[in-house]
């Protein structure tokens, strides 16, 4: 009879018996597949360039939306403005909109004026002027100040004339035109002797 512990493989019993070197020097087992899964809302959607042109085109309409009623409400003050005015008349071209006239009263000057005696009328002066508006864009008629002064530069009378009177009618048009001039008659009562200069003023 076999004695069982001289029958058994000496190198087999170890084998059997030792663990798998791999698992000894290995580290520890690498975790399954399912403990790395990322959860749904962390995964990364796929990018679609379509929604992001649109996304892209609605944020600048809104922009340009925003910018327009700016505009829109600032326009009469940009209106009064000779870099803004171009741009705003040809907005308003194509939008159907309209500005306030331009106003530029120190673009009028006198080119000409001379005060006397009236020829028929004692006691009055006849007052003669030409302006001439020097603006780059037509602007409404303005009223017409006539200040007579003395020989210290004072103030002896003072009044204001609406066009229709400075220019014996009415203006054919509201607006006086660039580089358009205007001839001025009036007459008034010589208020002092002591008046002897005049001055004008735009209104």
């Amino acid at each position: 009879m076999a004695d069982p512990y001289t029958d058994r493989d000496p190198l087999a019993s170890d084998d059997a018996a030792s663990p798998d070197q791999g698992d000894l020097f290995g580290g520890a087992p690498k975790p399954s597949a399912r403990h790395h899964a990322m959860p749904s809302f962390a995964a990364t959607r796929p990018a679609h360039p379509g929604r992001q042109r649109w996304l892209w085109l609605l944020v600048v309409l809104l922009a340009a939306l925003l910018l327009a009623q700016s505009l829109y409400a600032e326009r009469d003050r940009l209106a009064a403005d000779a870099r803004w005015r171009p741009w705003l008349l040809e907005a308003c071209e194509l939008l159907g909109c309209t500005l306030p006239p331009w106003r530029e009263l120190s673009a009028l000057r006198i080119t000409a004026r001379e005060v006397r005696p009236h020829p028929s009328v004692p006691g009055a002066l006849l007052i003669t002027a030409t302006f001439r508006n020097d603006a780059l864009y037509a602007q409404p008629w303005p009223w017409l100040e006539l200040r007579l002064q003395d020989l210290d530069g004072r103030d002896v009378a003072m009044r204001r004339f609406a066009p229709a009177e400075y220019l014996g009618a009415a203006p054919a048009s509201p607006l006086i035109a660039p580089g358009q001039s205007a001839n001025v008659t009036l007459e008034v009562l010589d208020p002092d002797r002591a008046a002897i200069a005049f001055a004008f003023d735009f209104r």
